[in-house]
């Protein structure tokens, strides 16, 4: 094994076993290398291996710190690494009273060894006709029904971003994102080679000139937007800016990878209205259903389905067929809709919580999102904070897990709801609160 990893490895096991504590700070690069007795380059490996394994988080000029909520390996790949704290604020899959009573008389049916055999067989990546149907009517918004013809089918709304960026962008490509966007697109980008650049953004969204600037310094491949409830800020774009945003991308043959994995919790139209040839959308089910069964889409721009079906094929991205047989049943029984109504009113109680136990405090977030966004007060730093959320038994996101440029790390928090309890929300987020004014 390389020297760096072995020594790296011995600050996880400092980690692991406590002899190192979260948010307590490691010595610079250059003391390490001094009392180690090492090159500074390969002090530089070993800091950079725990920030891969997700063991530390480090922030410019301010130093290294171990991570809150260690991740383990560092492969995760496409899924979120789980923690040990007993409130688990990190997560965030939502589950509706009874929902297990309503998804299990759909999975009977499949359960008889005729139709077991089929549903067994591998899926291809554009599903079933039947299948079809059902996606681009879960799918459709008022004004907007996607072709069943344009739909195709993964294991999750990852690896339909994943399959997605494949086929858009080359090894080396860029692809413009908002400044703040989700930590798995970020590993997707480096394992398949791709610069994220950073877009402005304001209370309506990406700026449509912060395009048409990075395109100007080095083309843009595609770029990855979530323009309904953000993650992790909650905005969604205005109806004025999407429209100026997809004529940007038009004006510049930029493709569109559009996020809406979190579109289920409101009724608005998608960026593709817009640019429908340029626009790829992205959804699944692991929010609106579960996260253990469930099924990823990509509606595709006509002459882009057979591109976008081969990164599929090829990175092994493609659904399982019992997970498409069992969707297409929820969505034609009306399970989907009757778990999609359950949640919108969990979540409109759950924000109704934020705004009662955070009250006084900066938080972005929107009526029906099931996170929010705390931007703390000074003194605290993210992770400094994310250590004593810690150290109370609750895990948060820190805002640089989010942050695109590791030069601009904002001091926030992102708070998700929907994977515990009421009760164990409430007591949370007062615990919480009672920390940020102590002071810690």
């Amino acid at each position: 094994m390389d020297d760096y990893r072995r020594l790296a490895d011995r600050i996880a096991d400092d980690i692991a076993h406590g002899r190192l504590q979260p948010g307590e700070r490691l010595p610079p690069q250059r003391v390490f290398a001094r009392r180690r007795g090492i090159a500074g380059s390969t002090a530089g490996r070993v800091y950079a291996e725990l920030v891969r394994r997700g063991l530390v988080v480090g922030e410019v000029g301010r130093g290294t710190f171990v991570r809150a909520a260690p991740t383990g390996s560092g492969e995760r790949a496409l899924v979120e690494a789980a923690t040990a704290a007993p409130v688990n604020l990190e997560l965030n899959y939502p589950s509706a009273p009874g929902q297990s009573e309503l998804l299990a008389p759909a999975l009977a049916p499949l359960l008889r060894p005729d139709v077991l055999t089929e549903a067994l067989r591998p899926a291809a990546a554009d599903g079933t006709p039947e299948a079809r149907e059902a996606a681009a009517a879960l799918l459709a918004t008022p004004g907007w029904r996607p072709a069943p013809g344009r739909i195709l089918f993964t294991g999750n709304a990852r690896q339909a971003v994943a399959a997605t960026l494949a086929s858009l962008v080359r090894p080396g490509g860029r692809v413009g994102v908002e400044a703040l966007t989700y930590p798995v697109v970020k590993e997707i980008a480096a394992r398949l080679g791709i610069t994220l650049v950073p877009l402005a953004t304001d209370q309506e969204g990406p700026l449509p000139e912060s395009v048409a600037a990075a395109h100007r310094t080095t083309p843009l491949a595609a770029l990855y937007l979530q323009p309904t409830l953000h993650n992790p800020t909650s905005v969604t774009t205005s109806p004025a800016r999407m429209f100026q945003l997809a004529h940007a991308a038009l004006d510049l043959s930029i493709p569109i990878v559009e996020d809406r994995i979190w579109s289920f919790l409101t009724d608005d139209a998608p960026l593709a209205v817009h640019a429908p040839d340029l626009t790829h959308v992205v959804d699944g089910l692991s929010k609106r259903v579960a996260p253990g069964l469930t099924v990823g889409f990509v509606v595709v721009p006509e002459e882009r389905v057979d591109a976008v079906a081969a990164a599929v094929r090829s990175g092994g991205w493609s659904a399982g067929r019992f997970a498409v047989a069992a969707a297409t049943r929820w969505i034609g029984e009306g399970t989907v809709e009757r778990l999609v109504a359950g949640k919108r009113a969990d979540a409109a109680r759950r924000q109704r919580i934020v705004a009662q136990e955070l009250r006084g405090f900066t938080v972005r977030s929107d009526p029906r999102a099931y996170y929010a966004w705390w931007e703390l007060p000074a003194p605290w730093r993210a992770d400094t904070f994310t250590a004593a959320a810690a150290a109370q038994g609750i895990a948060v996101t820190p805002g640089p897990a989010f942050a695109v440029d590791p030069n601009r790390t904002p001091d926030a928090v992102r708070l998700g709801l929907g994977s515990v309890s009421e009760v164990d929300l409430r007591a949370a987020l007062r615990a919480l609160a009672g920390v940020v004014r102590g002071g810690g």
